[in-house]
């Protein structure tokens, strides 16, 4: 049996970025901590394996490469409708 060690990579985008950010990416106790850190602070957190792979390979603080725009995109996508679910549900509270 062969064990692949857990891996997790953070990402920003702000309106007005080129691309989204790197910010933290790692293997073993590190992806834990950046899954943690995620779920501490209510950060959606989105489990896609090839994603990963590819996001270890961009340094700390570099934009991700062209080829991750369409991936990126469909995550922030997904992320902003969460946000406006919360939102809305909140202010119909």
């Amino acid at each position: 049996m062969v064990y692949e060690r857990k891996k997790a990579a953070a990402l920003k985008y702000d309106k007005g970025y080129e691309a989204p950010v790197v910010t933290a990416a790692g293997m073993g106790i590190i992806a834990d901590k950046i899954i943690e850190n995620a779920d501490e602070n209510k950060v959606p957190i989105v489990y896609n394996k090839e994603l990963a792979d590819l996001l270890l390979n961009v340094d700390i603080g570099d934009k991700i490469p062209v080829e991750l725009y369409e991936i990126a995109a469909e995550i922030i996508n997904y992320v902003m409708e969460l946000d406006e679910n919360v939102n809305e549900s909140s202010s119909n509270k």
